[in-house]
């Protein structure tokens, strides 16, 4: 009985993640058959449409002068342009928003906005700002963006189209090279806002709204019943519900806001908690509109691949937990021999998810040759490290589905774009090592133990899926303990 609970988680993982690779493999099809290397641009509007910029910020006292000086810069007709700082915070960030925008030149409509009661997190801001906002537009910029001065005129033309209720744009990186941590995010961000959201956005299906550096129009918004708060990615579900309405996303891969990535593992573990939990909490609450809606197969087969996407670290985290046990399995009994070799056809989800990765480096890395050397550089070890963080986030997609209610926790900012960075001085570091790294430290040692099956039934079929693993957890653990180390020296 226990072998066959087994042999059946291992057989429903690896068949979602085999539904979910033919679901990547589309989007690379469609990446590869219409992508341009071309910039499209829209002709300026007869008459510029009133932009309201919206900078949601909850204790940001490392950048929030940065960005408000940069939103500043954007080259847009003052007289349409109105910026607001939704500010929550309760540090020193509101003294330092309030010095900065006093520096700014007069003609600028910028204005400091703290609501009477902090409701809803990001979503309560942002639902406050719009119920005020005089613009017909809505830009929004987290407080690690510094979008270009051009960035309004490439964006708002797309709104000549009246049915277009957002814009979304493609992240780039301030300080990819910072370590090799920013460098394995930027990696997989690269991919998602290229073959991913373009892949999407080229076949009509639903993409989703990122939280930042994109425009959405205020009538698109209401129109979807408003910001709500109650998901961890308010952004998400308000781009469901939008598009459930008929209203159109575009996605410009050629405009690119730079953004500062984390720099440290807790908050780089932060962010994803935020994103995979909201994912889920998503899930349960528009898949049933999604599923009833009318629309044809394609999209909807897309915007539920979408939406189960958290399911994709679940499904991760069962297969290799079972993997060690099926190397006992398929050498004590021939009952199931069959079925795990069938299974076997499924090692090409590796080969599409290579294929997914690799076409993502076509925007980067024109030259063949040094594209080639590139990926082999870099894509095992960043799959690798995605192995590596498969047991937080798949711990954040359960408390999604099991509707447990945790606070927004924001992602600490840095203002760390050089190596040398006093990263371990900033105020708003976690300074305890989490409980979670003492069991990532057994799961080293459960696949090494694998590794000795394999050696033991010279079997060798999942040693290479093992080492992987083991060195993703090493990552993890090492990232984790060396920055502890260094807040501790710098405290000490």
């Amino acid at each position: 009985m226990g072998q066959t609970i087994v042999v059946l988680i291992y057989t429903l993982s690896l068949s979602f993640l085999l539904i979910y690779s033919l679901g990547q493999l589309h989007l690379t099809l469609k990446y590869v058959k219409h992508r341009s290397n071309k910039k499209q641009q829209l002709p300026e509007p007869n008459a510029w449409p009133m932009v309201t910029v919206q900078l949601p910020m909850y204790n940001e006292m490392y950048v929030a002068e940065r960005l408000i000086k940069c939103i500043a810069e954007l080259d847009y007709p003052h007289n349409k342009l109105e910026i607001q700082v939704l500010d929550d915070s309760d540090d020193e960030t509101t003294q330092i928003i309030q010095k900065t925008i006093a520096s700014l030149p007069s003609t600028l409509d910028i204005k400091l906005v703290r609501r009477p009661e902090r409701i809803g997190f990001k979503a309560g801001a942002l639902k406050y700002g719009t119920s005020i906002a005089k613009g017909d537009l809505l830009a929004i910029f987290d407080a690690d963006f510094l979008p270009n001065p051009n960035f309004l005129k490439e964006t708002v033309p797309q709104f000549q189209d009246e049915k277009v209720g957002v814009v979304q744009t493609r992240w780039e990186h301030l300080n990819k090279d910072y370590s090799m941590l920013t460098h394995f995010q930027a990696f997989g961000l690269d991919a998602h806002f290229t073959v991913e959201q373009n892949g999407r956005n080229l076949s009509n299906c639903f993409i989703s709204f990122n939280g930042t550096a994109g425009i959405w129009r205020k009538q698109c918004i209401e129109d979807a019943g408003g910001w709500e708060s109650d998901t961890l990615t308010e952004d998400l579900d308000l781009s469901y519900r939008a598009q459930l309405k008929g209203w159109k996303f575009e996605f410009l891969e050629d405009v690119g806001a730079p953004a500062e990535l984390p720099v440290t593992l807790n908050a780089f573990k932060s962010q994803q908690y935020r994103w995979n939990k909201g994912a889920a909490e998503t899930h349960k609450k528009v898949f049933g509109k999604v599923w009833n809606a009318k629309m044809p197969f394609t999209i909807k087969f897309h915007a539920i691949l979408q939406l189960f996407k958290g399911l994709g670290f679940l499904s991760s985290m069962l297969l290799a937990l079972t993997s060690v046990p099926i190397i006992f399995i398929r050498n004590n009994t021939s009952e199931y021999n069959l079925i795990l070799h069938i299974l076997g056809i499924t090692l090409v989800c590796i080969v599409i998810l290579s294929a997914f990765y690799y076409v993502s480096l076509l925007r980067f890395y024109p030259e063949k040759n040094e594209r080639i050397w590139y990926f082999i550089k870099n894509f095992p070890l960043f799959i690798s490290f995605s192995l590596g963080i498969t047991l937080h986030n798949t711990l954040a997609v359960i408390e999604g589905y099991i509707g447990r209610k945790t606070p927004f926790i924001r992602t600490p900012k840095y203002n760390a774009t050089e190596s040398d960075s006093n990263v371990e001085s900033n105020s708003y570091n976690l300074r305890r090592i989490h409980p979670l790294a003492w069991l990532e430290l057994v799961l080293i040692g459960y696949f090494a133990y694998g590794c000795v099956l394999a050696v033991k039934y010279q079997d060798y079929s999942f040693f290479p899926f093992h080492l992987l693993i083991m060195l993703g957890y090493g990552m993890v653990l090492y990232f984790t303990f060396n920055h502890h180390t260094k807040l501790s020296k710098a405290t000490s």
